[in-house]
């Protein structure tokens, strides 16, 4: 049985939030695949469900962020889940906006949920990081996950979550290397970066250069 856990905190005026990445990525995991209606026990919004008949359960721990683990390891104690089968996705302001990692054990790096996990039931869980962005000032970090996303955020946030749940069933198997590769390859676009220079030798599309003589008449030879 996978204990599948998406951190957060409880209240609509959090759900937003970039500390909240793991709520939502529950609530797409959920909705994609036909999960159970939530319920609340172990201190927390539960719902059971499959994938490829192996069988889940999905947390969103209601205690507040901090005391994330007393829900956690209560969960995993009841139903005899060790540590490895315990995945628990995550904001992480070390990683750029929409950038994902799977990791097994570690540390916290900073992050209460994750201390609270770790205090409770050791540190050998799996975690999903997933990539909010760092204000630039450590001091400025609890105001900074404690904020709303911006909604220019929408545009990687949307095709980031839909690649987390079609792809979870992959962690069932631990599968997580596969998993992170499926993610990286479903929100690579493949476009240049804004405001990135062009290679060196070559005039970005539009410019000057694109348009002389000799670019035309290449253009002409070369049927392009």
């Amino acid at each position: 049985m996978l204990l599948l856990v998406g951190l957060g905190n409880p209240g609509s005026q959090h759900a937003r939030n970039r500390h909240n990445i793991g709520f939502m990525a529950a609530d797409a995991i959920h909705a994609r695949h036909g999960f159970a209606p939530w319920r609340h026990r172990f201190r927390s919004e539960v719902s059971e469900g499959r994938f490829d008949g192996a069988k889940c359960l999905l947390m969103k721990p209601q205690t507040f962020m901090n005391n994330s683990g007393e829900a956690v390891a209560a969960a995993a104690r009841f139903f005899k889940i060790p540590a490895g089968d315990v995945v628990v996705i995550h904001d992480e302001v070390d990683l750029p906006p929409g950038k994902t990692r799977m990791k097994a054990g570690g540390g916290a790096a900073g992050h209460n949920g994750l201390k609270s996990i770790t205090a409770a039931m050791g540190d050998t869980y799996r975690r999903l990081r997933i990539g909010v962005g760092h204000p630039g000032r450590r001091e400025a970090v609890p105001n900074y996950v404690l904020h709303d996303f911006a909604k220019a955020d929408r545009d990687w946030i949307d095709p980031l979550l839909d690649a987390i749940a079609e792809h979870m069933p992959l962690l069932v198997t631990g599968a997580d290397s596969t998993f992170a590769n499926r993610l990286h390859e479903a929100t690579t676009t493949g476009q240049p970066v804004k405001g990135a220079k062009p290679p060196p030798g070559k005039a970005p599309a539009g410019t000057s250069e694109d348009k002389g003589p000799l670019a035309r008449g290449l253009r002409r030879l070369l049927g392009r």
